[in-house]
């Protein structure tokens, strides 16, 4: 368990003890960070239960300020541990990106073509920069973990017409084992991206995974909607639709998209929506979030002709 007094004693590995220590709030949502805490105006101490996981954040964190793009610098400690250990739970001090997050709101407002786009080009020169790691990461297979996990287990939920399940893992197997492979951010949702007047960096590497490289900016999108989805509003659906396109055309001038690529874009947004939905059923404490999933669930498959890339 995470208390004052446990704070304290790991920060005395950093001689920041004295710091003071407050919490990270999502200023969208509200949300308090279960994973870190801002130390002081400078620092970042992240906990987490996977020490490979936390190696794994540190490894693509210093890999990625070597090739000029912004990502949390780590702070040694006092005995020169890039990451230390107490009970079951390993933490680490990065400095603080200066910036705001980016809030998935915004990208609504006049200019979201431009908002969107230029997400999207940041995406893409995340992505083009871990292709240049050298990292081992664990190989992960979205289309299987559709195929095994999520359809099996909510498709009754949402009514799904087999024909229509066959036809889509027919479609989505067939390009997604065509399509490019790498590693990526995984998680490259609009509060893990900070922007500052002429600067952009991105936190929160635990979830890098080896996947499909258009999985992120997908990701991006679907996160997108996540936060700002509202049931009935046709209407702002549809512009969340030309949002998520002008993230894939901003990601697509820096990455150089195949033609499968692009046709795979509408199936790994769905897939990474059932993946989800999938995640929150049975969970009482998620009950709401499952309710609100399983709606955007059948949105994006009632618009899913419209979300073809061109």
């Amino acid at each position: 368990m995470i208390n004052h007094k446990l704070i304290t004693e790991v920060l005395a590995n950093w001689n920041l003890q004295d710091q003071e220590v407050s919490d990270i709030v999502f200023s969208e949502t509200g949300a308090i960070s279960d994973t870190s805490k801002f130390v002081g105006d400078e620092y970042v101490l992240r906990f987490a239960a996977d020490p490979g996981n936390m190696k794994k954040a540190i490894e693509i964190a210093k890999a990625l300020n070597n090739v000029g793009l912004s990502a949390p610098e780590i702070i040694p400690s006092k005995n020169g541990m890039e990451y230390v250990q107490e009970g079951e739970l390993c933490f680490m001090v990065s400095r603080r990106i200066k910036g705001e997050r980016v809030m998935a709101g915004k990208l609504y407002l006049d200019d979201y073509e431009q908002k969107a786009r230029f997400t999207g080009e940041m995406i893409g020169r995340l992505d083009k920069a871990l292709s240049e790691i050298d990292f081992v990461s664990d190989e992960v297979d979205t289309y299987d973990a559709v195929k095994s996990f999520a359809l099996p287990k909510i498709s009754p939920e949402l009514g799904l017409d087999g024909n229509f399940i066959k036809k889509f893992l027919e479609e989505f197997g067939t390009l997604y084992r065509s399509i490019p492979r790498q590693l990526i951010h995984r998680d490259p949702n609009p509060g893990n991206i900070i922007a500052a007047d002429d600067k952009w960096g991105f936190i929160d590497f635990e979830l890098s995974e080896r996947n499909v490289r258009i999985f992120d900016p997908c990701y991006a999108a679907t996160a997108i909607l996540s936060e700002t989805f509202e049931d009935g509003n046709s209407g702002k659906f549809t512009k969340w639709i030309s949002i998520m396109k002008e993230i894939i055309t901003g990601y697509d001038s820096v990455v150089k998209l195949t033609r499968e690529e692009k046709q795979t874009v509408p199936y790994i947004i769905l897939a990474n929506q059932l993946i989800s939905t999938a995640y929150f059923a049975g969970k009482d404490r998620y009950k709401e979030l499952y309710e609100t999933n399983k709606k955007m669930t059948l949105s994006i498959i009632s618009n899913l002709g419209k979300m073809r890339i061109e």
